[in-house]
């Protein structure tokens, strides 16, 4: 794992991902960081040690351990645990330190992106209506969201290529206010038919990755009327190589804001409502701009679950939903440019010269986060970066 320029990251928490290379052209394995920074070859460990579910810890990725659910994701994630504990023990099975690139962890479903923190949701309200209410009449009633495009789903480390649009009537060219959105991905498994209980949605959630929203502004405000985003967003999503599973983000579990009015009962767990402690911290060419605070997000993911599917639609594993663009009450905790320059109006001055309203060609957008460790401490969730290039 390696960390954005200039950061100390604490130690990995158990997370699980692909990566390939190493001897093996063409194939990938499954694969956990551990706390020293290498890498465990989880499907050459469980075959050796007679682990759990053999069978699947040997693929390419992790679409069948998704699919197989929740007993079979706690019994996975406990056995790690005690390997990672004493990792030393399974020096037989870490992957070399060279040569190793990472994939897409799991095969992209379906990719819904939601709208679930009310402080970014009133900053753009205030940005784009000034004189009207900041939040729409539906936004505290339900969780909004729109469904993406799956198949440009990338991995860290994949190049953002400037995508071009209409910006206006009659006018179609590259995007000129390329944006990013600094986002929790939750992903799903378990399929399942719809409608899931908020109760029940817990069991379909196995963990979360780091999400970079990439949105073409300019683009996005013009077709956004009066349907939503369409090709200002859908060019590119990266997503961070490793899955953190919610057995490792016990101890983040926060309250939500509270909520005024009270959801409809479909949306109202039997228990208390909670959120993640997760802090995430925005770097823009080496430079951290920004650390926006999971702990903000207004909806959990099990009641992004529910709503998802309470019109009878069902789950399939690898489902992406992302949680929206995160960010906090104030400017340094905001998530994307748009409000950081506050839609180009007041420019963010970078350390080393120059400002930036919008991401230039060459700039590199990296991600990281950090969460509370069971026992006390903090870790790291890894990172997804990318850098954008000019058509060519």
């Amino acid at each position: 794992m390696t960390t954005a320029p200039g950061t100390t990251a604490p130690p990995p928490g158990l997370a699980l991902g692909a990566v390939a290379g190493a001897g093996r052209p063409g194939s990938s394995r499954i694969a956990c960081p551990l706390p020293d920074g290498g890498l465990l070859d989880v499907g050459s460990l469980a075959t050796a040690q007679r682990g759990p579910y053999p069978e699947l810890l040997t693929a390419p990725n992790l679409d069948g351990l998704l699919d197989a659910g929740r007993p079979a994701w706690r019994e996975v994630c406990q056995w790690l645990t005690g390997w990672r504990q004493d990792h030393e023990k399974a020096f037989a099975h870490r992957l070399p330190a060279e040569g190793l690139v990472p994939v897409l962890p799991f095969t992209v479903a379906d990719y819904v992106d939601f709208y679930a923190c009310e402080q970014h949701a009133r900053n753009a309200g205030l940005i784009f209506r000034p004189d009207a209410e900041p939040l729409t009449p539906n936004w505290r009633h339900m969780p909004v969201g729109y469904h993406g495009r799956s198949g440009t789903v990338r991995v860290t480390g994949s190049p953002v290529v400037r995508p071009s649009g209409q910006r206006a009537a009659g006018d179609f060219g590259p995007t000129r206010r390329l944006d990013l959105e600094a986002e929790l991905g939750f992903v799903l498994g378990g399929p399942a038919a719809g409608p899931v209980g908020v109760d029940d949605a817990a069991e379909h959630v196995f963990g979360v990755v780091l999400l970079n929203d990439w949105s073409a502004r300019d683009v996005q405000g013009f077709e956004t009327r009066p349907l939503g985003p369409h090709l200002g967003k859908s060019f590119a999503t990266s997503i961070s190589a490793w899955v953190t599973p919610m057995e490792e983000l016990a101890a983040a579990r926060v309250p939500l804001p509270a909520h005024d009015p009270g959801p409809l009962p479909y949306l109202a767990p039997s228990g208390p409502a909670t959120g993640l402690d997760i802090e995430l911290a925005v770097h823009l060419s080496g430079e951290r701009i920004a650390t926006p605070p999971a702990r903000e997000l207004y909806w959990s993911v099990e009641q992004l679950v529910a709503h998802l599917t309470s019109n009878g639609a069902g789950l399939r594993s690898g489902d992406l939903l992302g949680s929206g663009t995160i960010s906090g009450p104030e400017r340094a905790r905001f998530g994307s440019l748009l409000e950081l320059a506050w839609n180009g109006a007041d420019p963010i001055a970078l350390s080393g010269g120059g400002t930036r309203s919008w991401l230039h060609d060459g700039d590199e957008v990296v991600l990281t986060a950090t969460a509370p460790a069971v026992g006390g401490g903090r870790f790291s969730l890894g990172e997804v970066r990318g850098r954008i290039v000019p058509q060519s």
